[in-house]
């Protein structure tokens, strides 16, 4: 059956046991490995937001969210791959039709990418020449396509835009195209592959560059791009909360206390701490479903998102990120040191929903722009 929005959570929903078995092994060797990956792309999940009419899912944000949620509770570096993948897959709707149904046609399809502007590109006929350095490019050695953020240069000079702002273009490559460094050397989400990628004179058709301020005439391109792609932050952090919940809730029943032999679950502080990343979950998850809907509500009736709308989504995307490390930093606490060893599932957790914590999409910058956008005042509002 060819994958549908429809039938992903359930295909999902059979792989994650397998993943979640295999959790220890990804942190272990660094990256998730390639039958996973296959495994991941027979679902669908990597062509996700792509229009259908090219041979994609054309999902809705809130599946797209689903799936995130499911494949982090399972791994963190597996629901970060996977959600690299799923956003990325949004820039087909960029592309000419037939370019993108040529990309798409390889049933292993896996874009991804930086989009900063960290390369150059340079105008040559049919294209561009780019060269450049990105960090932080997960899902690099998975890949089949990078994409990479470029400022357009002639000579030495950046070349400006109609409004005198430099102009931006992002130029997709072959991965074989593409040398990745091993850089990732993190102590938390190991197994994402979050190297730097490396382009030296790799020549980029016209027809493979794209800007993000030409949106397509579809609802994902009237939906806040930088908040699509951002979302699935919050979503892969409230999937490693579960799993850190089911954690602490299996340790309660049999780690004893050494004198009185009370298991944890007994202890009132562990009740609370259990109920607080409950409340935590539940919060920072029933605020970034609202608001996800609400904006994509106004995308499919062909509206721009207004926006004191796509102010909040952002708010709310970080405020799950950030509720999601609170709840699982209580629950690691709280399990005291057995939470310590490598053994414990639960370390793992709280490294990897840290280091999510810290994308540069959901920090404290965030709020610090909502809350100038909330109270009217005079600020740049290219980041949401």
């Amino acid at each position: 059956m060819s994958p549908t929005a429809e039938n992903l959570l359930q295909a999902l929903t059979k792989l994650a046991p397998e993943i979640a078995e295999s959790a220890q092994d990804i942190e272990r060797n660094r990256a998730v490995p390639e039958q996973v990956i296959a495994r991941l792309a027979d679902t669908g999940v990597f062509r996700l937001a792509a229009p259908r009419t090219v041979g994609g899912l054309q999902a809705d944000p809130m599946t797209m969210l689903a799936a995130c949620e499911l494949l982090g509770r399972a791994d963190g570096s597996t629901g970060w791959t996977a959600m690299i993948g799923a956003a990325t897959s949004v820039v087909f709707g960029y592309l000419d039709p037939a370019v993108a149904t040529g990309m798409l046609a390889d049933p292993g399809c896996l874009i991804a990418g930086v989009a900063a502007p960290s390369g150059r590109a340079t105008p040559v006929p049919g294209g561009f020449r780019v060269r450049g350095q990105w960090a932080f490019a997960s899902a690099s050695q998975q890949a089949t396509w990078l994409v990479g953020g470029c400022l357009v240069v002639e000579g030495d000079a950046v070349v400006l835009g109609p409004t005198g702002a430099p102009q931006v273009l992002l130029a997709i490559m072959p991965r074989s195209e593409v040398t990745v460094q091993d850089t990732w050397d993190a102590v938390g989400l190991c197994g994402t592959g979050s190297h730097d990628m490396f382009a030296d004179a790799v020549f980029v058709p016209t027809e493979r560059t794209f800007s993000l301020a030409v949106p397509p005439a579809t609802p994902h391109g009237a939906f806040p791009v930088l908040s699509l792609l951002a979302m699935g932050i919050g979503a892969v952090a409230l999937g490693i909360v579960q799993a850190a919940i089911d954690e602490f809730t299996r340790l309660a029943e049999v780690k004893l206390h050494p004198l009185t032999r009370q298991p944890l679950a007994a202890k009132p502080a562990a009740q609370a701490v259990l109920a607080e990343a409950t409340a935590l979950r539940a919060a920072g998850r029933a605020f970034l479903l609202d608001e996800v809907s609400r904006c994509w509500a106004q995308a499919c009736a062909a509206q721009a998102v207004a926006l004191a709308d796509r102010a909040r989504l952002r708010l709310a995307i970080t405020n799950a990120t950030t509720m999601a490390a609170d709840a699982v930093g209580r629950l690691y606490r709280a399990a005291g040191g057995t939470a310590a060893y490598r053994s414990s599932p639960l370390q793992r957790h709280f490294r990897d929903v840290n280091v999510a914590a810290q994308h540069a999409l959901v920090n404290a910058d965030t709020l610090e722009l909502v809350g100038a956008v909330l109270l009217g005042q005079d600020v740049s509002t290219l980041r949401l």
